[in-house]
């Protein structure tokens, strides 16, 4: 069988979310279907900075790179439905798509397509013009539509797709996302090793920690406002708040809260955190918050459990799906219940201990579900 496979978005610089998904969902893919051919398509016409060493390997992989500029490639696609992702690739049995973009195939090829949340539905408000606009000529519900089979990465996600699209249920299978957990469970960094990353990104000791894109949807005005609750009560003295992530949409109404805030020079903004050094981060954390007002999937909270750290998450979206019994869930436009939350960890090192075996078992739990075998049949 001939497999084409969107790859543009492992293609970018600093890879998202999104990109981690597509990257273990295609990884395993090819593994357990050694005798199909995968066809992987992305498009650039500069030369890219990321290293796809890692698909060359395998003998069933060809690489297949378009040098289209982007902007003329997409409105190509939109406008004019050309070119057709099928017949460039030479024909494929199916087209695979991890996530929802410009795309035009043949009206016969089969098309899987990976939805991972419809929160541009649900909070519109959450989005630039310009996103919207985006969301509006891909028009993400005419792809659910056309799609052969969808793949939601949470029951959140797939309830959303029968209550917001009308999709029929049959035609959508729960794949949970095939991120690296292992990774994070089997690499248990020393004190020492802590110590090194949490330096080489000038963290302090003590230091409760959000991890992200710095963005409106993920609550971080309320985590900010419950932090200082956490230095009224004087509850740990020289506990620093740590907001790690590169800087999204609207960015600047987090900036402008930590500029009114009276313990503004006690929260840290560390920037883009490389893949390799979130254990550490994560580990070293007195508790990992993730407030988010909605998530398809939650990749954060699972690997803050897997690396050992207590989480506090908001009780909504597919959070309690994600962390099940594990984390101490909360109501994200509350800022006294963030701040209680909070509290609760810091004041008792019992309780912390248990939400970290608790986290270690559910995030254990998380990665067997994602090591089901993927073959192509049960997608066709």
């Amino acid at each position: 069988m001939r497999v084409g496979f969107d790859i543009r978005s492992l293609v970018e610089e600093k890879i998202t979310g999104v990109g981690e998904y597509a990257k273990g969902l295609l990884i395993q893919l090819i593994k357990d279907n050694p005798g199909d051919d995968f066809l992987l398509f992305y498009n650039s016409f500069k030369p890219i900075k990321a290293d796809l060493s890692y698909l060359e390997k395998y003998q069933n992989v060809e690489i297949r790179r378009y040098k289209f500029p982007n902007k003329l490639f997409n409105f190509l696609v939109w406008f004019l439905g050309w070119p057709k992702l099928d017949v460039l690739l030479g024909g494929v049995d199916v087209f695979w798509s991890p996530n929802i973009s410009f795309l035009a195939l043949s009206k016969n090829c089969p098309l899987v397509l990976t939805i991972h949340d419809l929160s541009f539905e649900r909070f519109p408000e959450f989005f630039s013009l310009k996103k919207r606009l985006w969301h509006f000529i891909i028009n993400p519900k005419k792809l659910c539509q056309r799609a052969d089979k969808l793949l939601a990465v949470s029951l959140s996600t797939q309830d959303d797709l029968i209550g917001i699209y009308n999709i029929n249920p049959k035609k959508i299978k729960i794949i949970t996302p095939i991120k690296t957990l292992d990774y994070f469970l089997k690499n248990k960094p020393t004190e020492n090793q802590i110590k090194k990353v949490i330096k080489g990104y000038s963290l302090p000791k003590d230091y409760l920690l959000y991890l992200g894109t710095i963005e409106p949807r993920k609550n971080l005005v309320n985590l900010i406002l419950a932090y200082e609750l956490v230095k009224k009560e004087k509850i740990g003295q020289n506990l620093k708040l740590v907001l790690a992530g590169q800087l999204g949409w609207k960015y600047n109404q987090v900036l402008n809260c930590v500029e009114k805030s009276k313990y503004k020079q006690e929260i840290i903004f560390p920037g883009y955190v490389k893949s390799s050094d979130k254990v550490s981060i994560y580990a070293g954390a007195k508790a990992f918050i993730f407030p988010s007002f909605f998530e398809g999937f939650g990749f954060p909270v699972a690997e803050a459990m897997a690396s050992g750290a207590p989480v506090i998450a908001a009780n909504n979206s597919s959070l309690p799906e994600v962390a099940g019994e594990a984390a101490i869930l909360v109501d994200a436009y509350s800022v006294e219940d963030i701040f209680q939350a909070i509290k609760l960890i810091l004041e008792s090192p019992s309780l912390q201990k248990k939400h970290v075996l608790r986290g270690k078992k559910q995030a254990e739990k998380i990665a067997f579900m994602a090591k089901k075998r993927l073959k192509l049949k049960d997608f066709l």
